[in-house]
């Protein structure tokens, strides 16, 4: 793992400037936006919203219809809408009207993850998108779809592993000294690598930075 991160650091640039500043609650509706959505429609979808409603407590009140039309651009409004509802009376009531989850800076990330993926719709990846992609800067990997497909082909995980499970697996492969700063990299660019090289149709291995670490591109390139 080290020396794929190495080379694809080389490639893409390493140290990745954050792309988002979203305190912890925005990073988690934005992140439940995001499913199964291209970044500019949930993006376009969180900002309708938030110029929309002025608080999370009016989203959260707020008849489901409106929140379905503020979220128009996102995929599966007609569930995204009340499940967003529904985290947002679990937050209000556990965090006793505060509307923040800036606590989740301060306990252990095991913890914070743990109290992420105990409201509904969140599993791995988003409670390691709120930790890391927010203000909050924590040391939690992310896998999205173009990273999983690298690190299968790579050999880091068994084809057989899920999007969810790999969390755990990749995670676990990092060296336990890195910062946060080099495990928001290492998602990057594996994701960016997923998005620009090792497409999911004819991934062009002939100018993979990593070929020669990776099983499935030299048997694939033999067959050329």
């Amino acid at each position: 793992m080290i020396q794929i991160h190495g080379r694809l650091c080389a490639v893409y640039g390493c140290p990745i400037a954050y792309f988002s500043n979203h305190d912890p609650l925005s990073e988690l509706i934005s992140a439940l936006l995001s499913h199964r959505t291209k970044n500019a429609d949930s993006h376009r979808a969180f900002q309708q919203l938030t110029h929309q409603f002025p608080t999370w407590q009016a989203v959260r009140d707020a008849p489901t219809s409106e929140i379905e039309c503020a979220i128009a651009s996102c995929t599966w409004v007609e569930q995204k809408a009340p499940r967003i509802q529904q985290v947002l009376h679990l937050v209000g009531e556990r965090c006793q009207g505060k509307w923040s989850l800036d606590f989740l800076g301060e306990i252990p990330v095991p913890e914070a993850r743990a109290w992420l993926e105990s409201l509904p719709g969140v599993g791995p990846k988003t409670s390691a998108a709120v930790l890391s992609f927010s203000r909050l800067r924590r040391r939690a990997l992310a896998v999205d779809s173009h990273h999983h497909r690298v690190a299968i082909r790579l050999g880091l995980i068994a084809a057989n592993v899920a999007v969810g499970a790999s969390h755990a697996i990749l995670e676990a492969q990092l060296p336990e000294d890195w910062t946060a700063q080099q495990v928001y990299d290492n998602h990057e660019v594996m994701m960016l690598h997923g998005q620009r090289c090792c497409y999911y149709h004819n991934p062009a291995c002939d100018r993979c930075s990593v070929l020669d670490l990776c099983p499935f591109g030299e048997a694939r390139m033999k067959q050329v």
